[in-house]
């Protein structure tokens, strides 16, 4: 149904575009993350974004989609977001002599 990876945009950051709004239940997203409801075409899209402050993330919406715009809530998300996106580096084996 939508894109699920994360786009950067700005101050914001797009983790699922155009999605299912039951994906913003999951455990597993950042605490600073939002289901945004707007309208695209006369049909409710939704997008769960992430963005430091909730006014970065109104504003890009508001931008792009002004009276069309609807609503945002916050996701489910315990997670913290300064290592949510974490991926460990690989452990390389020392050489033994």
């Amino acid at each position: 149904m939508g894109r699920s990876f994360l786009i950067k945009k700005g101050k914001i950051a797009i983790i699922h575009e155009d999605c299912d709004p039951q994906l913003a239940e999951d455990k597993g997203l950042p605490t600073s993350a939002f289901l945004v409801t707007y309208k695209l075409d006369g049909r409710v899209c939704y997008d769960i974004a992430m963005a430091n402050k909730q006014v970065d993330l109104f504003d890009h919406y508001w931008d792009h989609y002004r009276y069309d715009f609807m609503t945002f809530k916050q996701t489910e998300g315990t997670r913290n977001p300064k290592t949510w996106d974490y991926v460990a580096p690989d452990n390389k084996k020392k050489k033994e002599r």
